[in-house]
């Protein structure tokens, strides 16, 4: 079943970027209808650990913060029973990564929402809008544990508008996660200590083979946090642009570079404790999408292959040629987003 689903879904990989864009108007579980529409929300979340990545956060509880991005009739819990995809960022970035309103063809959330899809845009603990005074009081573990309590909000409602003149946020009946970069090792991580989720879509994360310039920015990055307690992956503008993109427009570029964050150290040393571990792939039951780019400097090309073969179930794996690590962001994000919808759809 997995391999023809692959073979259904390899069109929109391969088709011209305009064609690709015309195909994910109309790809998703529900066609677009009506207006699309923003909405602040905020979870209530303890920093505690889950399993497959355990580590040692403050246990205290905080503030997550996000946008609910979707067309306005599910946003005000009129729709048909609801999905909702969310969208988990990668470390030196944030929620602006999926949600870059300056750059609409590239607002991968909304360009969604005119599919007919709603999407949660997190900001993690301790980056923009969900701040954290202490940079070493979490780690990956809390923050795949934080995920699993934003899914069981979303589907039980116990959240709410930042505007309380929204009325009361919707109900998820299912719910896809989508993780970037160490964004898809927490997905990846939810839900197989969790299993409550419906799909895994995950971009440019591989559990090893990292490249020489991962290891050498990675190094970096641990150096700053014995002097602080956040630290940037990438230590300038232009060492971004080069770690993260290949052929996104240079405006992109430019609007991603400024953006950029420093990452909690303790982040930072969960993640360069992790090497040699299992990290949940086979524990994963939810169908998985396993999404590359050709380009992509941080990830050894035989890593990707590697990756696909440690699920339970066979994943659906695409590579997009002349594309970097910031999928929705680069040239192929039409064909990128085509994909994804297209896979939402079988889904559902």
């Amino acid at each position: 079943m997995t391999a023809l689903l692959g073979a259904l879904l390899a069109a929109p990989a391969t088709l011209p970027s305009g064609a690709a864009d015309a195909a994910s108007a109309t790809s998703g579980p529900a066609a677009a209808a009506g207006q699309v529409d923003s909405r602040r929300v905020v979870f209530d979340v303890d920093n505690t650990s889950a399993f497959t990545l355990a580590c040692d956060p403050d246990g205290e509880a905080y503030r997550l913060r996000a946008r609910l991005v979707g067309p306005t009739a599910d946003l005000d819990g009129q729709g048909d029973p609801l999905w909702v995809n969310v969208l988990v960022h990668d470390i030196g970035t944030g929620g602006w990564f999926w949600n870059l309103r300056t750059h609409p063809a590239y607002d991968y959330a909304t360009q969604l929402a005119r599919a007919g899809q709603t999407s949660l845009v997190l900001d993690r603990l301790g980056y923009d809008s969900s701040p954290l005074a202490d940079g070493w009081a979490t780690c990956l573990g809390a923050h795949s544990d934080m995920l699993h309590q934003v899914v069981q909000d979303l589907l039980s409602g116990d959240y709410r508008y930042t505007n309380a003149e929204n009325g009361t946020p919707p109900v998820a009946a299912h719910v896809v996660t989508q993780g970037h970069g160490v964004g898809g090792l927490i997905v990846q991580a939810e839900a197989a200590d969790f299993d409550d989720v419906d799909g895994v879509v995950i971009m440019s994360w591989a559990d090893s083979g990292p490249t020489p310039t991962a290891v050498r920015h990675g190094l970096e990055q641990a150096r700053g946090c014995v002097r602080d307690d956040f630290a940037p992956f990438a230590q300038s503008a232009s060492d971004f642009r080069g770690i993260m993109f290949d052929s996104a427009p240079a405006s992109v570029q430019v609007a991603g570079s400024r953006r950029r964050t420093e990452d909690p150290c303790g982040d930072v040393a969960s993640l360069a404790s992790l090497s040699g571990q299992d990290l949940g792939a086979g524990q994963v039951a939810a169908p998985v999408l396993l999404l590359f780019g050709a380009r992509d400097v941080l990830i050894r090309p035989e890593a990707r292959h590697a990756q696909a073969e440690k699920y339970a179930t066979e994943p659906v794996m695409r590579i997009f040629r002349g594309t970097g690590s910031s999928l929705p962001l680069e040239e192929a994000a039409p064909r990128v987003r085509a994909l994804v919808l297209r896979w939402l759809g079988w889904l559902s």
